[in-house]
Formats: C-alpha cells, structure tokens, sequence
C-alpha cells in the first residue's frame, strides 16, 4: 500500500475530485485545509509586504491507495492542479506497511 499525498491550490479542489471520483480504482479521500510558503529561492519578494504575507491557503489531500494506483493518482494529481505558476503545489508518495478499516469486519485496507 502507499499513501499518496498533495498539496494543491483551493480552487483546484473541485475539478480534481470530479476528476478523481471517474476513476474506477480511486479509494476516496481525506482533505484538509492549510497554509504554507514557496522556498525563498523559487519566489521574488519585492516588497517587505510580500515578505511578510508570503503564507497561502492551500489544500492538502491524503490518499491510502494500492501501490499500482499510485502512480495513476500521482499523474492525474499533477495535470488536473498544473497551470504552470509558482505555487501550483506539490505531490508525493510513502509506503504504508500495515492499515485497517476501523469498522467492524472489513478487514485490512
């Protein structure tokens, strides 16, 4: 199993869960909203204003998937969120070794 995981701007959301829920493998979703910044070296502030305000809502979405559906979630993930701009995000996969559906006789994930 792996985790996959993306940090992805707000108004993306949307159109990536359409995206997502056609997929016939996409095991659902945990969403969370949060804040955070580009490396100093990848932006240029200007202004002490930009400095000082450089944290952005962003989204971050977790999915516990198969390791097959993975790279298929990582790829949909990067075209649906892509518009070519610094701050578009960022995705990422981890093994999982071991997980559980918490309700009762449903097994392992």
């Amino acid at each position: 199993m792996m985790e996959v995981k993306a940090v992805i701007r707000p108004n993306k959301l949307a159109t990536l869960r359409t995206a997502l829920l056609e997929m016939p493998e996409f095991p659902g979703m945990t969403v969370f909203k949060v804040e955070g910044c580009s490396a100093p070296s990848k932006t240029n502030k200007s202004t002490i204003k930009d400095e000082l305000t450089d944290y952005s809502a962003k989204i971050r979405i977790e999915i516990v998937c198969s390791a097959d559906v993975a790279d298929v979630l990582m790829d949909k993930i990067v075209k649906v969120c892509q518009t070519g701009q610094v701050g578009d995000g960022v995705v990422w996969c981890t093994p999982v070794p071991k997980g559980y559906f918490i309700a009762k006789s449903t097994g392992s994930i």
